[in-house]
């Protein structure tokens, strides 16, 4: 039988935990991982607890290993359970090696509870037909899975400015998946999943099948503008955001701009060449991103 017991500072299970969160987000974090190594430690530990919390709920929605819509809702349900159990300072012993570590993390840096309940929000929203009637219902999304890991990250990285600055974070979390949306439009349209507003798509004459199979509506050009449009508003999110970064504690600065960069850089790529979406998954390279990394420890 289980049982609940306050995680001590330094105890051998927190330690374990810290180590599994780092090996995951190594493995998983394509994009992250290389903003993540310049920050110093405890923050870089709490922030690949943070990682790994996220990698983990969005697998329970993928039912990667193909579990029913209703097995996934209580998988979801007992995450969200263990989430607020860890929030209170205990975890159970038979529990997974990540609660220590998130526990940790959300207790030193006094993350607010509401924004796991948020994310977890999200990926309940992921286990049905996502069909967004216009911007407005794409932009609560976007706050769910990708706005409020910005508002998290920045209580772990230490920021001044108060609510203000946390707009910006929620905002540059919506810039962030606004490209992954753009990035991922054909893999996610074959998978039955559509982020771009109905509105929208209705007036080029799309469906999500068009996207899957890379049909590009009434008009080559006039699907490139279709893109373009989505391009011009993620761009929009990144200028709103812009100066999140003089908010930010110096130490972590590095790790803002470089995952900014790539981001962004993922978004220009795909800017230069719209169409290119239907066809293959846009990235930067291994030494692409490096360099980044090794740029931004200059922003201090």
């Amino acid at each position: 039988m289980s049982s609940t017991i306050a995680v001590p500072a330094e105890s051998a299970a927190l330690a374990s935990s810290k180590v599994y969160c780092q090996q995951l987000t190594r493995k998983s974090a394509r994009n992250f991982y290389y903003g993540l190594k310049l920050l110093p430690q405890p923050k870089r530990g709490a922030m690949f607890a943070l990682y790994a919390y996220m990698r983990l709920l969005d697998d329970i929605a993928d039912g990667e290993a193909g579990q029913s819509t209703g097995q996934r809702l209580a998988d979801l349900d007992r995450w969200a359970e263990h989430t607020r159990a860890a929030l209170d300072g205990h975890i159970e012993t038979t529990g997974h090696p990540i609660w220590p570590a998130f526990a940790d993390m959300a207790a030193r840096y006094h993350v607010p509870g509401h924004i796991f309940e948020a994310v977890i929000a999200g990926q309940r929203q992921d286990l049905h037909e996502i069909n967004l009637a216009n911007f407005d219902e794409l932009k609560q999304y976007c706050y769910r899975v990708a706005g409020v890991v910005g508002l998290a990250s920045i209580y772990v990285w230490g920021f001044a400015g108060g609510a203000a600055t946390e707009s910006l974070a929620i905002d540059r979390g919506i810039a962030f998946q606004l490209t992954n949306i753009l990035r991922d439009l054909r893999e996610d349209a074959g998978r039955g999943r559509c982020y771009i507003p109905r509105d929208e798509l209705d007036g080029l004459g799309l469906t999500l099948q068009d996207l899957g199979t890379g049909k590009q509506g009434k008009s080559v050009q006039g699907f490139e503008e279709f893109l373009k449009n989505q391009i011009r508003r993620a761009e929009h999110y990144y200028q709103r955001s812009a100066d999140l970064e003089q908010f930010i504690s110096r130490d972590a600065r590095p790790t803002l701009v470089a995952m900014t960069q790539i981001y962004h850089g993922l978004l220009q790529k795909i800017a230069a060449r719209p169409l290119r979406v239907l066809s293959e998954r846009v990235s930067l390279s291994t030494l692409h991103k490096l360099r980044i990394a090794w740029r931004a420890t200059r922003a201090k």
